[in-house]
């Protein structure tokens, strides 16, 4: 089973920096707990207006999983329009150039 990054953005109006850090502290605790979870990193472009994420997933199946309940949970902030990007990884060449590939 291959580890699967994705990539997610969005349009967003903010908060961005340390206001968009305390706000979302705990969204960010809660990802921490998704099956197949093993990192984010976070992504924000206040001059673009667009946040969003890099996460690595255990597989393709728990990255899926994490995109349908991500987008239910983005549309409830009012994010209609989500780019979504699945890739799979290759361990060795990461590897190489020291990727973390675990927790």
């Amino acid at each position: 089973m291959s580890k699967t990054l994705l990539q997610i953005h969005f349009n967003f109006s903010g908060p961005f920096g340390e206001e968009m850090t305390q706000q979302l502290v705990g969204l960010a605790e809660s990802i921490n707990e998704e099956p197949g979870f093993i990192w984010k990193i976070w992504t924000e472009s206040e001059k673009n207006q667009q946040a969003g994420g890099i996460y690595l997933f255990e597989s393709e199946e728990t990255a899926q999983a994490y995109i349908k309940k991500h987008t239910a949970r983005l549309k409830n902030l009012g994010v209609d329009e989500v780019t979504f990007t699945l890739f799979g990884v290759n361990d060795a060449l990461t590897k190489i150039n020291h990727g973390n590939l675990c927790r």
